[in-house]
């Protein structure tokens, strides 16, 4: 049975998932917007928590299964990118917000849809590129820059809720203002390390090519 465990949690990350989606979506309909932010942080929280508690059990246990090299990526991808896409997309201008120089409606999350783009098209190439590799015996495993680009990915999540929830409660624009430029180094941070990740995996791709 513990066998499964780890699986489970693997599966368990799919349903903190859609529990993080559904907080943020709810965050733009109804005024309490600070208490949604800060439950979505808790559960972007657990299911990071579960990314490093599976993955840890699996090779302690010697327990590695092919459920798990699909699932567990396949998971980190929907969390991630649905993030982005969220933070994205124009109903998070949330309505209730009291606009400030600071905390313009445009700018809440920091997130353009093209950065959007440029994450889940990595995650695409990279996905195309493992799986032409591996379909022909190749071993295509993630690179270190993979697991830095998870970190920092999850970094500017972090960086974007916690914003959003200080919006309303902190009124020292100094502050905000702080907040503010460390959640867009944050953003910038990610988009230069998932470009890097990428460029990574293509020169690996075309040494094996080349050879």
């Amino acid at each position: 049975m513990y066998r499964q465990i780890p699986n489970l949690i693997t599966l368990s990350r799919l349903v903190l998932t859609a529990l993080f989606f559904i907080a943020i979506n709810f965050a733009g309909r109804q005024r309490d917007i600070p208490m949604c932010m800060w439950i979505a942080l808790v559960i972007f929280l657990l299911a990071v928590a579960s990314d490093a508690l599976d993955g840890y059990l699996a090779r302690s246990w010697k327990v590695e299964s092919a459920f798990g090299r699909v699932v567990d990526p396949f998971a980190d991808k929907i969390l991630i990118c649905g993030a982005f896409i969220f933070f994205a997309a124009p109903q998070l201008m949330l309505p209730h917000l009291t606009i400030t120089p600071v905390a313009q409606r445009s700018d809440l999350t920091g997130v353009a849809p093209w950065m959007a783009v440029v994450l889940i098209a990595r995650e695409f190439l990279v996905t195309g590129i493992r799986g032409l590799a591996e379909s022909q015996g190749i071993d295509f495993r993630a690179m270190w820059t993979g697991k830095v680009k998870m970190i920092v990915q999850c970094a500017a999540v972090i960086g974007v809720l916690v914003y959003l929830a200080l919006i309303y409660e902190i009124q020292n624009q100094s502050v905000l203002t702080a907040f503010r430029w460390a959640r867009n180094i944050a953003i910038w941070a990610t988009l230069i390390v998932t470009v890097a990740s990428a460029w990574q995996y293509i020169s690996k791709a075309w040494r094996i090519i080349d050879a």
